[in-house]
């Protein structure tokens, strides 16, 4: 149920300061037409009250049942038939309370097609306004809802990101396990703690859309234990922090699949010890992280392959962001970089 215009405070003001005006240049006209005083204020009064309560009569008819298309034909007729309502009694209680007035009951039916006109012109400029105040209310209403509908969408389809990539990741780190229970319990049995410091880390995560740098790195440095676990010695990290960045915002556990990414990349396609180099700076409103890995040209296709993990960090970013241009990649030789920039809120 819309709110009425008379809920405001101003439009209430407007309104009482324009009916007294109106009352007021009623009752100085019929005094012009030589009345006296009281009479022209009683009929006034009389009259604009009633046309004043036809007014209200009117927006709280359009506050329930507002017209569509060609149902504005019957708010048309609902202002004719009340105006007709209107004249009717206006004209009975004034020969009821001024009749006794010489030349008053000649005056007021000569004046009744003037009375007429102008009150059916108040009830339709009041019914259009009403009409517009409650249009507008429905359509801000409808923006709000649709506003939350895509926002629910929203934060579904990036928990459903979420989501995607956890099994992606547990399914090679089980496997990975199980090659390492018969040849190396020990590390077999290290990776399932780290794995499960991980996942607990995640679930907490679920929470918050947003961490600090700091934050983000100290849980990806878990999924780091853990690939080295893996990979062994073939695995190295640099990590380059611009202090400045520590504290900056991003969405929590965005970095991992591009780790995720630069490592099958990296690894899966050389041979030999792989570095990753990752490096954050600030540029000017924009957290900028850059994560580098090697891949050998003539095995990998860096340009077109750049797997799910990036497209679910660019898709995460657009819905956030609704931009298609803060994840980019480029190849220079042997080195992939994948630079990811994040919008920081002011």
């Amino acid at each position: 149920m819309a709110n009425s215009p008379l809920s405001v405070i101003k439009f209430r003001i407007i309104f009482i300061t324009c009916w007294l005006v109106i009352m007021a240049d009623h009752a100085m006209l019929l005094h012009f037409f030589d009345l006296p005083w009281d009479v022209a204020i009683y009929d006034a009064l009389i009259s604009n009250i009633l046309l004043l309560l036809s007014c209200m009569l009117v927006m709280t008819v359009l506050r329930y049942y507002l017209p569509r298309g060609q149902q504005y034909i019957n708010v048309f007729a609902l202002c004719l038939l009340l105006t007709i309502v209107w004249l009717i009694l206006s004209k009975w209680l004034l020969k009821l309370f001024l009749g006794y007035q010489d030349g008053y009951t000649e005056l007021l039916r000569n004046s009744l097609s003037i009375r007429f006109s102008m009150a059916f012109l108040l009830l339709g400029f009041i019914t259009m306004v009403s009409i517009l105040w409650y249009s507008q209310l429905e359509q801000k209403e409808q923006d709000e809802r649709k506003k939350d509908a895509e926002k629910l969408a929203r934060d579904a389809e990036l928990f459903k990101l979420r989501q995607q990539l956890q099994p992606h990741f547990l399914f090679n780190s089980l496997n990975s396990i199980n090659a390492l229970i018969g040849s190396r319990p020990a590390e077999a049995r290290k990776m399932v703690q780290q794995l499960s410091d991980f996942l607990r880390g995640t679930i907490k995560k679920e929470e918050t859309q947003w961490v600090t740098l700091q934050e983000e790195l100290q849980y990806l440095q878990l999924y780091l234990d853990i690939e080295k676990v893996r990979f062994g010695n073939r695995l190295a990290t640099e990590i380059e922090i611009d202090e400045a960045t520590t504290q900056l915002k991003l969405p929590a556990l965005l970095l991992q699949p591009i780790v995720e990414n630069a490592i099958k990349f990296g690894l899966y396609d050389t041979i030999g010890e792989t570095v990753i180099k990752i490096y954050a700076t600030k540029d000017e409103n924009n957290l900028e992280i850059k994560v580098l890995n090697p891949f050998d040209p003539e095995t990998s296709s860096p340009k077109q392959g750049t797997g799910f993990g990036l497209k679910s960090v660019q898709r995460r970013l657009y819905l956030l962001f609704a931009r298609n241009d803060l994840v980019t990649t480029e190849a220079k030789e042997n080195i992939f970089i994948t630079i990811v920039r994040i919008p920081q809120k002011i």
